[in-house]
């Protein structure tokens, strides 16, 4: 009775969190659609739309890119670590300190006479600074540094799971160090590996502070643009229709990841 009663207060909020989800959906859609699909096809012709779309669609895939590269040796680091929650506050202190004061200090750096350009132009490297706020690097490099500790945390909880006596078993067998890594820790990191890259896709893909400031007006992307119909325009329409296009982006982006994490699992299951 006790343990019903405990299932029932935990349905209970989660219902009420999947109707608030779906409600906000479906009043998109209402608010989107409210004459007809007209505007839809307005926006598809859009070469203004169309540019933020593609530039939307790179960066996100960009920044998920360059955070497995960084967060897979950096999670199989923390995973081994025997200072591993020492280390693993390190990799999360950045989210004691505000997303825009994060920014904002990428902006310093990045600027005309911030730290880069300076240090380029003392080694003699340019010889005046370079354009690199107000870039698609810069969106890059700023989101990776957000959402960096996402990717770790999702391959280190699947080294973590994963049972050290099989890799034990290969160099037993004569792998070598790279053998094992290939054959064995790879392959049973994938599911963590590929539920980071579906996280950091997510937000990367919806992110506005970030692309908000160190993408200025020239570099949007659909979250910013969104932010620009509201707050700007007042175009609230126009946004709605905006922010279906950026979920079904999302879920386009993320959908082959999550075939493939499926598949593996099969796979290692049936192993």
């Amino acid at each position: 009775m006790t343990r019903a009663i405990w299932r029932a207060m935990l349905f209970v909020p989660m219902g009420v969190l999947l109707a608030a989800f779906f409600a906000t959906i479906i009043s998109l859609f209402q608010s989107s659609l409210s004459t007809g699909f007209g505007l839809y096809l307005d926006l598809a012709v859009d070469r203004g739309v169309q540019v933020v779309l593609t530039r939307t669609v790179v960066v996100a895939v960009a920044t998920t890119v360059v955070c497995a590269v960084l967060g897979y040796p950096l999670a199989l680091f923390l995973a081994r670590s025997r200072n591993r929650n020492l280390w693993l506050i390190l990799v999360i202190s950045p989210w004691l300190v505000s997303i825009v004061v994060r920014t904002f200090g990428w902006m310093v750096l990045l600027g005309s006479r911030g730290l880069v350009n300076t240090t380029l132009q003392a080694l003699g490297v340019i010889e005046f600074p370079m354009r690199i706020l107000y870039t698609p690097t810069a969106l890059v490099l700023g989101l990776t540094h957000v959402f960096l500790p996402f990717m770790v945390i999702a391959v280190m909880s699947a080294l973590l799971q994963m049972d050290r006596r099989l890799e034990e078993a290969s160099r037993i067998l004569g792998a070598s160090h790279w053998q094992t890594f290939r054959t064995v820790t790879l392959p049973l990191s994938i599911p963590g590996l590929i539920g980071g890259a579906s996280l950091v896709l997510l937000m990367a893909t919806g992110a506005i502070v970030t692309p908000l400031l160190l993408g200025g007006l020239r570099d949007r992307m659909l979250g910013t643009q969104i932010y620009s119909e509201i707050f700007q325009v007042y175009n609230f329409q126009r946004a709605s229709a905006l922010a279906v296009i950026l979920l079904i982006v999302a879920l386009v982006l993320v959908a082959p990841l999550r075939f493939v994490e499926a598949r593996v699992r099969r796979r290692l299951g049936a192993a």
